[in-house]
């Protein structure tokens, strides 16, 4: 376990270059932001923890959605910022720990609870309100849900990889100029 003291800083870094890194191109459904979550829940006070994942997803969604030609912001993304939330709330789980292990668990559980909520968002919004809408619904999302999952691992996996190589390097150099 890292010091504590070195997690704030570089923690909130990490965190917004990770939303940042959003505005970047890449494949559909793999973008940072799950991981991002699950990383500020872990590493950030309860209060930026919550609060920086969604004010960068406020800032950067109507970014986003008018390169797009969409409405900066929509019913759906009630949805995912939820999501998002529990995400966060996931990453709470992790505050003491650095166990890979733990951190997969917690990307396989935020990574399936996106895909149960986000879906459902587009069940109401686009498929009959009946239980074969519903699964039809779920059903046709399936293929997108490979590229959550691994998104969601590869930008935990950097995130938590690299928050625990720059606190160890800080901490040493801390020591260092002590001695």
């Amino acid at each position: 376990m890292t010091n504590k003291s070195n997690w704030r800083p570089l923690a909130l870094s990490l965190t917004v270059l990770g939303a940042i890194a959003r505005l970047l191109p890449h494949p559909p459904n793999f973008a940072p932001v799950g991981g991002m979550s699950l990383f500020a829940g872990a590493r950030l006070p309860v209060w930026q923890a919550y609060l920086v994942p969604l004010a960068l997803m406020a800032i950067t969604d109507p970014i986003i959605n008018a390169f797009y030609g969409y409405h900066a912001f929509t019913v759906m993304q009630l949805f995912t910022y939820t999501s998002f939330l529990i995400a966060v709330w996931i990453g709470r789980r992790l505050r003491s720990t650095e166990s890979p292990w733990k951190i997969g668990a917690a990307v396989l559980v935020s990574s399936v609870q996106f895909f149960l909520i986000t879906n459902f968002g587009v069940f109401l919004g686009a498929y009959p309100h009946t239980f074969s809408g519903l699964a039809a619904c779920y059903v046709a999302a399936i293929p997108f849900f490979g590229r959550t999952l691994l998104s969601d691992a590869f930008y935990a996996g950097v995130l938590f990889g690299l928050h625990a190589v720059l606190s160890r390097m800080a901490t040493r150099e801390r020591v260092a100029a002590t001695v």
